[in-house]
């Protein structure tokens, strides 16, 4: 019988001082902008840009997941000033999310991101990646569909250098990614590997005042 896989981190910002930690040993070029994934990878990123000492930025992202379940990520969308959707072919075939499916979500997910635009933001323009080195993170990957887009993204924006730094994930996925960035971090890649929420004690759902409240914690101090 398979034992229990262990919990790996205590909550998303223990995650984030221990991704910190291996990040600083990596000497990274600067200038540095650390880019988190909302929702759930922003306390994690939060955690690095302080750290590192670098400003902290946001890219909006949203999965749609599978019909069955809404966890598994068979497209994703990337906000920009053309919005891109990313769709995993033969995962959303078997998941049996057709093209009005994937229509319908994504005119939802569309929707959320000008949302959270509206809240995160607040009418700040996006931090310039052009030469710089990004560290992109979240607090896990799964099925990397998310993540693909992101990083896709980021690449668009001229960055120099990309770092795809995350607590955890399965090993096919990021040898997958590795083509997309320039170096992974990455501190569990755990074997079998099924949900990222099983690594870690504390997974609460990120809510949008905690976004709010990373960001402001790991803003410089003003002058």
């Amino acid at each position: 019988m398979q034992q229990p896989q262990q919990q790996q981190f205590k909550s998303r910002t223990e995650a984030g001082q221990r991704l910190a930690e291996r990040l600083v040993r990596e000497r990274l070029l600067p200038p540095v902008v650390v880019i988190a994934l909302p929702r759930g990878g922003v306390p994690v990123a939060a955690e690095v840009a302080r750290r590192l000492a670098a400003p902290l930025d946001l890219l909006l992202v949203r999965k749609i997941g599978a019909p069955w379940q809404r966890e598994l990520a068979v497209a994703a969308v990337v906000d920009g000033d053309a919005p891109e959707v990313v769709v995993d072919e033969g995962l959303s075939a078997y998941a049996g999310a057709d093209r009005a499916y994937l229509e319908r979500e994504t005119a939802a997910a569309l929707s959320e991101i000008a949302r959270r635009r509206r809240v995160y933001l607040q009418g700040r323009p996006p931090l310039s990646l052009s030469g710089a080195t990004v560290v992109l993170v979240d607090d896990g990957i799964a099925t990397g569909t998310t993540v693909r887009a992101a990083l896709k993204a980021v690449r668009r924006r001229g960055a120099d250098q990309i770092v795809l730094a995350v607590p955890v994930a399965p090993h096919e996925t990021l040898m997958a990614l590795g083509t997309l960035c320039d170096r992974i971090v990455c501190l569990a890649e755990p074997q079998p590997f099924r949900a990222v929420g099983l690594h870690y004690l504390d997974f609460h759902q990120v809510e949008d005042g905690e976004v709010l409240a990373a960001l402001a914690a790991a803003a410089p101090p003003v002058a």
